[in-house]
């Protein structure tokens, strides 16, 4: 009998690629969105989380649930309204969630949901962050924090849980990846502040395909979800040229620039940290994509 996976987030940078995954794996594949889908390969189903409104009957009919809901964090201003849109966009979805589950006792065989490696915070230290260490300080680990809390309800259920903490994902259809390769194209890419904080990067396929591991194998708990190789931003930007066989013309742009137009989104590109993928492999996941030049070139293939 076919097995149904529901992602809620569906339509984003991941969920395309994630779902495609899933369709060729045999998984009949569902959607919850604010507005209907085009797709007809995959169900639509519409939520108005607001209003606190869903068709239950569909939702309750799948066998995995996968989340993948939070506003973008590098797409606006960091007004106290937009964090706090950020926070709630992924907090509010994952209660509304979990109240639907617990009030019509569906037991999805499992639940994934994604998280970031914002958890640890951002900082210059060498050191290499597993999911056993603790939480850092600034708003985007606040946010991972509480955004996992909503997700591991579940565990109230006796539903097996797990998040997957997400690095920069590469991908040239959007992403860091591509902002990151503008500059690049037209002679103008270089390093960001001193060029030697770290870039926790992983490929879009080999992060959607730990999602379905994850899944598959009913997880629980945080993995982090980062490739093998760590790269300075340095490091990371002359890959890219190279790659895209571009000259690195320009030095540094310094940090008081980065401020000036990013504000304290800065921290973001400024600051970085270096992240462990063992737990995850040692449960049995394969990364595809090991190193950056191997990402790279496969991204950016004819």
């Amino acid at each position: 009998m076919q097995e149904s996976v529901l992602i809620s987030g569906g339509s984003g940078l991941v969920g395309n690629v994630l779902t495609d995954l899933l369709i060729e794996k045999g998984y009949k594949v569902g959607h919850i969105s604010r507005s209907k889908s085009s797709d007809k390969s995959v169900e639509t189903i519409v939520w108005n989380l607001k209003n606190k409104t869903i068709d239950v009957e569909k939702v309750v009919k799948y066998d995995y649930l996968i989340n993948l809901v939070g506003a973008g964090i590098a797409d606006k201003k960091w007004t106290e309204e937009r964090k706090k849109e950020i926070i709630n966009s992924r907090v509010d979805s994952l209660n509304f969630l979990f109240e639907i589950v617990k009030n019509n006792k569906t037991k999805f065989k499992s639940i994934v949901s994604a998280s970031a490696v914002g958890y640890y915070g951002f900082t210059p230290s060498d050191h290499t962050f597993t999911e056993a260490d603790q939480p850092g300080a600034d708003f985007l680990a606040r946010t991972c924090i509480l955004w996992e809390k909503a997700v591991f309800r579940f565990n109230e259920l006796k539903i097996p849980t797990s998040a997957v903490r997400i690095g920069i994902v590469l991908s040239t259809k959007g992403g860091a990846l591509k902002e990151l390769a503008r500059p690049i194209k037209l002679y103008a890419g270089a390093p960001l502040g001193s060029g030697n904080q770290y870039i926790p990067w992983v490929h879009i396929r080999d992060v959607s395909n730990q999602f379905i591991f994850q899944m598959e194998n009913q997880l629980s708990g945080p993995h982090n979800s980062s490739a093998d190789e760590h790269r300075t931003n340095a490091e990371f930007t002359k890959d890219v040229a190279k790659v895209l066989k571009k000259p690195l013309l320009l030095p540094n742009v310094p940090d008081f620039v980065m401020k000036i137009i990013l504000g304290e989104r800065a921290m973001m590109v400024l600051k970085g940290n270096k992240i462990s993928n063992q737990k995850i492999k040692n449960a049995g996941f394969k990364f595809e994509f090991a190193t950056l030049r191997e990402a790279l070139k496969d991204l950016y293939k004819s």
